[in-house]
C-alpha cells in the first residue's frame, strides 16, 4: 500500500485484504437497496392496473418512468461525481430514493404515484453511476472483474426481493403496505452502507466546469468498442425488462390463472443472476472478457427460447436461465466499460454513466412497450421482441471479440 512519503499510487486492494470484503459487502447491500427500490412496482403490476383502473401499458408506465428519470440522470451523475466524489453520491442516492419510496407508499392518485416514482429514479442514479468506477480505483486490476460481478450480484438480489416483498404482501395487504416496506428494506441497506464502505484512496476530483464535464462525456462517444458495450447493455436490458414485465400478466392469465403471491414466487430463481453474474466475473478475470459476453449472451437467448412452450415447470427452468444469463452479460459489461474507458485514456465516470444511460433507455423503451406487445400479440409477440433484441447483443458480443484490446496483459 502507498504512504504519504510514497508517490507510487495505490495499487488497489486484494481479496485477502479486509478492506475489499468491505467494499464488495458494502456495495452488494447497495445494490439490493437500489433494485429492489427501483423494480418494486414490477410484480405489482395487475394490481396496479386494478386500483388504479389503468391498462397493462400503462400500468407499465409506474417501472418505466422510474428508469426514464435514473437513465436521465445518469448523464449527470456520473461526469459530476468527477467533482464530488464517489462515495458522497452513493450515500445520499441510497438515503434519497428510500425516502420518497415512503412517498409513494401514500400516493393518491395514479399521477402522484408516476410523478413520485420519476424523481425515485432521478434519485437512484447516484449508486449506479459510480459504483463500477469506484471499484476500477479501488480494488486491484486483477480482480476488478470479480468484485463487479459480486456487485451485479447484488443488483440480482435486489431484484429479487422488490418483486418477492411486493407481490407477497401487495397479494394480502394492497400495493401501499408493498411500497412502504420496500422503503424500509431501502433505509436499512443505505445504514449498512453508510457504516461499511470505505471512503476513496485513489479518487482525484476535477474542476466541476460544465464545459470539461462535457469534453468528458462526449470523449466516451468516441471509442467503438464503448459504443458497442453500451449498445449491449440497453439490448440485453430492454430484453429481460419486456420479458419480465410480461411475465406477470402472463402468469395471472389463462392457462395459469396464478394468483399474484403465487405469480411472484417465480421471482426466486433471481439468484441463478447472482450466481451467473459473480461465475462470468471470475471467468472473465481468469480468461478473458471477449470469451464470456458472448457465450452469456447465448445462454439469455436460450432461457428466452425456454419460456415459449406453456408448461410452468419449463417456463420457469426457461426464465431462470434467461436471468443467469443476462446478468452475466450485464456483470462483465458493466465492469468493463470503465476499465475500458481509463485504458483509452478517457473518464471512467462518464464512460460508466453512458454504458447505464443506454441500459435504462433499452428499459424504458421495451419493457413500456411490452405491454403494448402484449395485449396486441401476446407471449409470441414478446418473444419476437426480445429474441429480435438477443439478437442484436449476440452480434455486438461477437464483434468485440474483433476489436483491439488496450489492456496490458489482456486479450
Amino acid at each position: 500500500m502507498s504512504t504519504p512519503s510514497d508517490p507510487s499510487p495505490f495499487p488497489g486492494y486484494r481479496t485477502s485484504d479486509p478492506e475489499y470484503r468491505r467494499i464488495t459487502i458494502a456495495l452488494f447491500f447497495a445494490g439490493i437497496a437500489t433494485f429492489a427500490t427501483l423494480y418494486s412496482t414490477q410484480a405489482l403490476l395487475p394490481e396496479l392496473a386494478t386500483a388504479f383502473d389503468v391498462t397493462p401499458g400503462q400500468a407499465t408506465l409506474s417501472l418505466s418512468v422510474a428508469t426514464i428519470g435514473l437513465g436521465a440522470a445518469l448523464l449527470v451523475a456520473g461526469a459530476l461525481s468527477e467533482a464530488v466524489g464517489r462515495t458522497r453520491l452513493i450515500h445520499l442516492s441510497l438515503t434519497v430514493s428510500a425516502l420518497i419510496g415512503l412517498a409513494c407508499a401514500l400516493a393518491p392518485s395514479w399521477e402522484a404515484l408516476l410523478g413520485l416514482r420519476l424523481l425515485q429514479g432521478i434519485a437512484l442514479a447516484g449508486l449506479p453511476a459510480v459504483a463500477t468506477a469506484y471499484l476500477r480505483e479501488e480494488i486491484h486490476a486483477r480482480v476488478t472483474a470479480r468484485a463487479a460481478g459480486l456487485y451485479i450480484g447484488g443488483t440480482a438480489l435486489g431484484g429479487m426481493t422488490g418483486r418477492l416483498v411486493t407481490a407477497g404482501i401487495g397479494g394480502t395487504l394492497g400495493w401501499h403496505w408493498a411500497l412502504g416496506a420496500i422503503a424500509v428494506v431501502g433505509l436499512v441497506c443505505a445504514l449498512a452502507v453508510r457504516l461499511l464502505l470505505p471512503a476513496s484512496r485513489n479518487f482525484v476530483p476535477v474542476p466541476a466546469r460544465p464545459r470539461r464535464l462535457a469534453r468528458m462525456m462526449a470523449g466516451a462517444l468516441r471509442d467503438p468498442a464503448l459504443l458497442a458495450l453500451y449498445a449491449i447493455g440497453g439490448c440485453s436490458m430492454g430484453a429481460f425488462v419486456a420479458a419480465y414485465n410480461a411475465l406477470s400478466f402472463r402468469l395471472v392469465s389463462e392457462p395459469f390463472a396464478l394468483s399474484l403471491g403465487v405469480a411472484g414466487l417465480v421471482f426466486l430463481v433471481y439468484p441463478v443472476g447472482t450466481v451467473g453474474s459473480i461465475l462470468a466475473g471470475r471467468l472473465a478475470d481468469v480468461h478473458s472478457r471477449r470469451l464470456v459476453v458472448p457465450i452469456a449472451s447465448a445462454v439469455l437467448a436460450a432461457g428466452l427460447l425456454l419460456t415459449i412452450p406453456a408448461q410452468l415447470a419449463v417456463l420457469v427452468l426457461g426464465v431462470a436461465v434467461m436471468t443467469g444469463g443476462f446478468f452475466a452479460v450485464h456483470g462483465v459489461a458493466s465492469g468493463w466499460v470503465p476499465v475500458r474507458a481509463h485504458a483509452a485514456g478517457l473518464a471512467p465516470g462518464p464512460a460508466a454513466s453512458l454504458y447505464l444511460f443506454a441500459y435504462y433507455l433499452g428499459s424504458s423503451v421495451f419493457g413500456g412497450l411490452a405491454g403494448l406487445v402484449w395485449s396486441a400479440g401476446g407471449w409470441s409477440g414478446v418473444m419476437a421482441l426480445t429474441l429480435t433484441l438477443t439478437a442484436i447483443v449476440v452480434v455486438l458480443a461477437l464483434l468485440l471479440r474483433r476489436t483491439r484490446s488496450l489492456e496490458t496483459g489482456r486479450r
